[in-house]
């Protein structure tokens, strides 16, 4: 199910919204409709254990990972 993040245009509280279908969601501090809906930086950690031993990953978008400068993880291309 997927999580937004928003900015209030009313009042400038951010806050996360679980949004299903069509829904559009309310903030959460003053119940105005007026959004922005922000970008998110996505992050996962990976671990495995082959032959060479233990190796974990970290990555966020807005940092490199594996090499890539992509601010979005899904143009990075390494999986």
């Amino acid at each position: 199910m997927p999580i937004y993040e928003y900015k209030c245009k009313t009042c400038g509280n951010n806050f996360e919204a679980l949004v299903l279908g069509r829904d559009v969601p309310a903030c959460s501090s003053c119940h105005s409709n007026d959004l922005e809906k922000l970008m998110s930086a996505c992050g996962f950690v990976s671990k495995s254990s082959g032959a060479g031993g233990s190796v974990q990953t970290t990555s966020s978008a807005g940092s490199s990972c594996g090499g890539c400068a992509a601010t979005s993880c899904g143009t990075c291309g390494s999986r």
